[in-house]
């Protein structure tokens, strides 16, 4: 348990640099980039502004995972990890991925539907399949705090 509260100084720094750079790239960079490829593609220009707000929504699921994180933290590093506070913000987690995959299904059923090569349907394929294994992780994860955190309520109970 010490590794772990040592690690978690330099683990937040990172999570702070990682949120800050996600809010730039969320404010500026995303609505930037599909301003400039309407102005490039007029055809798809009506695309802009809904490929602006499902890249916004993806970038706050991965925010909210970083804010979760952070909790996180400081539940270990004040050693009440295995508590039912926990289960909070680790479903909070288990939610964003969700939401995420499901925009990402809605996102590849329209890219299939209009797509005349298949770059981009496989492409959102493998992002699908890395959502799903991250999702499916942190619902396994999930309930290993849970057990872990009975098998320490029940050790308490004991002693």
């Amino acid at each position: 348990m010490q590794m772990a509260r040592r690690a978690v100084g330099p683990l937040r720094l990172f999570l702070v640099l990682l949120f800050g750079l996600l809010v730039l790239f969320q404010t500026m960079s995303l609505p930037g980039q599909f301003a400039y490829l309407a102005e490039q593609d007029p055809e798809h220009a009506y695309l802009r502004w809904p490929m602006t707000a499902v890249s916004v929504f993806w970038v706050l699921c991965v925010q909210v995972v970083i804010v979760c994180t952070w909790k996180l933290l400081t539940l270990v590093r004040d050693d009440r990890i295995f508590t039912a506070a926990s289960m909070v913000w680790v479903d909070a987690i288990v939610w964003a991925i969700a939401a995420a995959w499901l925009v990402l299904g809605g996102v590849s059923l329209y890219v299939v539907v209009h797509a005349d090569d298949p770059g981009l349907p496989v492409l959102l394929l493998l992002l699908g399949m890395g959502v799903t294994v991250f999702g499916l992780l942190m619902l396994v994860m999930r309930e290993l705090l849970r057990q872990a955190t009975a098998l320490r309520t029940d050790m308490e109970a004991v002693i």
